[in-house]
């Protein structure tokens, strides 16, 4: 049974109830019929939180293979109808993090032309490559203060689930490589900032850009070629 993925439309969901439709004894883990929780990936880490049963707590570790949910001890039987509860502050943290990459992305295309070769990050900060030929301390201090110009300007985040088809004939997703999705994915989830940055992206978004705050570069440094790696940080809030 495939796991409704909720975060996939809801990024502001921090509680809610599912059945356990089957056990992964290896993970120590737990399949449920929806989800909530973000299992990881495109360098947004996996979600953490709680599956409650009655008065009895299980503390979701990760979210392994196949939308597994594994916990700490004992397993609440198949059939057995769960709430589960977010870490809510972290999660908030991840997407404004994730937010304010994709700003980043999207003022470097825009305004210098560079591709993002690769990113990671944790709450409230993230590091980016970029194919830039050179990164000074003008030029960074200059993308800094565009990408918090974007913030101030309160661009919308739109979020779609649109067929495999119908994506492949976007210009901006061609350019961030989604000609490289594995012939079995037939529908494609795109994040758009409205009027600056559209990608194919499965991670969890703020709805407006002014939610991520002040984005501060806080370091860069040469990865060898042209592959230029910046460090972001974002403030508590």
């Amino acid at each position: 049974m495939m796991t409704e993925l909720l975060y996939q439309t809801d990024s502001y969901l921090r509680e809610f109830s599912a059945v356990v439709t089957g056990h992964d004894a290896e993970q120590n883990g737990v399949l449920l019929d929806r989800t909530a929780f973000y299992p990881g990936g495109g360098g947004q880490p996996h979600d953490l939180g709680t599956l409650l049963v009655g008065e009895q707590a299980y503390t979701l570790t990760r979210i392994g293979r196949g939308n597994v949910h594994i916990v700490e001890g004992d397993l609440p039987p198949v059939g057995t109808t769960v709430r589960g509860v977010l870490d809510w502050e972290r999660r908030y943290k991840l997407m404004r993090t994730h937010t304010a990459m994709h700003i980043l992305c999207g003022v470097v295309w825009r305004d210098y032309g560079a591709s993002v070769t690769g990113g990671n990050m944790d709450p409230l900060s993230g590091r980016m490559d970029f194919e830039f030929e050179r990164l000074q301390k003008e030029l960074v201090g200059e993308i800094e203060a565009r990408i918090n110009a974007e913030v101030e300007a309160a661009r919308d985040i739109r979020v779609r689930i649109l067929p495999r088809e119908d994506a492949f004939q976007i210009p901006d997703l061609i350019r961030t490589k989604i000609n490289l999705l594995p012939e079995g994915i037939e529908q494609v989830r795109t994040v758009e900032i409205v009027g600056l940055d559209l990608q194919a992206d499965g991670g969890t978004h703020v709805a407006n850009t002014r939610e991520v705050g002040r984005i501060r570069i806080t370091d860069y440094k040469s990865k060898g070629g042209i592959n230029k790696r910046i460090y972001i940080e974002l403030d508590e809030a």
